[in-house]
């Protein structure tokens, strides 16, 4: 029986050198400084240096991600002018 992501979303970060995150929706731009996410809390972005994508489930919205971390912030989708709309342009 496959998982489903659940409204749940949790940040595991292990010696800045590994994130293990829950509650991804959505894999939206990646380069080795920066992934774009989409959670059930909504947008995600984590800055670092030589980031790779470990592994992603569709079914359970588990993400690994290692690298050096940098900082991770959230973003509201819902307001005019926001971070997503600016990146779309």
């Amino acid at each position: 029986m496959s998982e489903r992501i659940s409204g749940e979303h949790s940040i595991i970060i292990g010696q800045r050198e590994r994130v293990n995150l829950s509650g991804i929706t959505e894999v939206v731009g990646f380069d080795d400084e920066t992934v774009l996410l989409k959670t059930v809390m909504g947008g995600l972005t984590i800055k670092g240096e030589e980031l790779h994508i470990g592994a992603f489930s569709t079914a359970s919205g588990d993400l690994e991600i290692d690298g050096k971390i940098i900082a991770l912030a959230y973003t509201d989708e819902g307001q005019k002018g926001g971070f997503w709309r600016r990146l779309a342009k």
